[in-house]
């Protein structure tokens, strides 16, 4: 339920329920949720309640149904425990669950398996590393992975499933997979008629939109959509445009239904209290990835094997410097580059907030590099989305001129992203 204590105006409070009641009942078969009319001067001053905490908009709709969950260690709620949910408990209190969990202990919801993205359902996983599949210990739930031989529910393991809930912490970047596993979900339950449950979730780099625009002949699974580097969508607002836009196999649409936030908007502060994945130890980090993350496709290190991960980069071959460090393997990267060497780069975890992509970095990197046609590895052009921004790089245009290269197709896609928005 949503906390009105704050409101002081019997008006205001009879005005913003009408609004919460409106989007609620927006469920869809083919259609959007509509776009929430909260003010962002009024959100900012309340609590942020997570489509998972909003148990009351879809526990209905899941049970007497057979439900697969799509979740990691993100997945979780906070609410009031009260009797009606857990009979045995007296009285209220705030507690905090996993989502799986929650569903499992439901009474007359019947969850059979959960699937698990990159890094695992309890995010331990390295990047890029295969995840297996197994049994969750605390449920005994079969766990089968997205992010190992398949990337993509089979009709087998989604037989006699009738709804499919989907809940990840995302953070807003093109090549951050977990919006691959959503276009997979949504096409494997598409194909078979299975209704999809987005609990939408905050994006910490949902205030701006910025980078190049991903062209198709570079799909692969860190980026299967004309999408720039940086969306600005929550991942609700993410599916509706997968299914409206028909990115779908053949064009196909889902049966999908996104439970919104409360009180949110795109300018929310939202501060993540657990890893979204095991290399994004911080909000620092968060906000750092979409432009730190071009040099996952380079040789340079990015703070992987070190704390400090997305918020500095460095190289043994970089000149020496005040700064260094020493990468070494660790709960995030088992493998980092430069491993045991002594890096010289630049610390970037004192620096202010950013609303748009920092290529400066990547220049003042390549620039760096004693043998520069070793800078860029295989994988740079599926992060970028094109060929044309290495070849920028390497021809020694200035950030502002690459700029200048994203603007036409960054308008386009703002056109469309519009159509999709949920929040102010």
């Amino acid at each position: 339920m949503i906390d009105f204590k704050p409101f002081k105006s019997t008006y205001l409070f009879l005005f913003l329920m009408l609004n919460f009641q409106l989007i609620s009942c927006a469920q869809s078969s083919g259609l959007k949720v509509k776009k929430s009319n909260v003010k962002k001067e009024k959100a900012e001053n309340l609590i942020i309640k997570t489509g998972a905490e909003r148990t009351n908009l879809y526990v209905n709709l899941l049970k007497g149904k057979y439900v697969a969950v799509v979740a990691n260690q993100t997945s979780v709620l906070s609410l009031l425990q009260r009797a009606e949910v857990a009979p045995n408990i007296m009285g209220s209190k705030k507690v905090t669950q996993h989502l799986v969990d929650y569903l499992h202990n439901y009474n007359g919801i019947n969850v059979k398996k959960v699937f698990a993205p990159e890094h695992g359902f309890r995010g331990k996983a390295d990047a890029a590393e295969l995840v297996k599949d197994g049994f969750d210990t605390k449920t005994g739930l079969k766990i089968v992975s997205l992010y190992g031989k398949t990337k993509k529910p089979s009709a087998k393991e989604l037989e006699g499933i009738d709804v499919v809930v989907f809940d990840i912490q995302d953070v807003g970047a093109r090549f951050y997979t977990y919006i691959s596993s959503l276009h997979y979900v949504m096409e494997a339950c598409a194909e078979l008629g299975i209704r999809v449950i987005i609990l939408d979730r905050p994006n910490p780099n949902g205030h701006y939109v910025d980078g190049p625009v991903l062209e198709m002949e570079h799909t692969s699974f860190v980026g299967k959509h004309p999408v720039p580097v940086v969306y600005g969508m929550t991942i609700g607002e993410y599916g509706q445009m997968i299914n409206g836009e028909k990115w779908l196999k053949n064009g196909i649409q889902c049966d999908l239904t996104v439970i919104p936030l409360a009180n949110y908007t795109h300018d929310s502060e939202y501060s993540l209290t657990i890893r979204p994945s095991p290399n994004l130890p911080n909000d620092k980090s968060i906000n750092l990835y979409p432009s730190l993350g071009f040099f996952e496709g380079t040789i340079i290190n990015a703070g992987r094997g070190t704390e400090f991960q997305f918020q500095r980069y460095g190289a043994s071959f970089f000149p020496k410097s005040n700064f260094n460090y020493i990468p070494k393997p660790n709960f995030g990267s088992k493998y980092p580059k430069e491993k045991g060497k002594l890096c010289y780069g630049v610390d970037l975890s004192n620096i202010e907030k950013l609303s748009a992509i920092n290529l400066e970095w990547l220049i003042d990197a390549y620039q760096k590099t004693p043998k520069t046609e070793k800078f860029f590895g295989k994988t740079f052009t599926i992060h970028a989305g094109n060929t044309k921004l290495q070849k920028q790089i390497e021809q020694g245009l200035s950030e502002s001129d690459i700029r200048k290269t994203w603007e036409k197709d960054l308008e386009a896609f703002k056109l469309i992203r519009n159509k999709y928005l949920i929040y102010e």
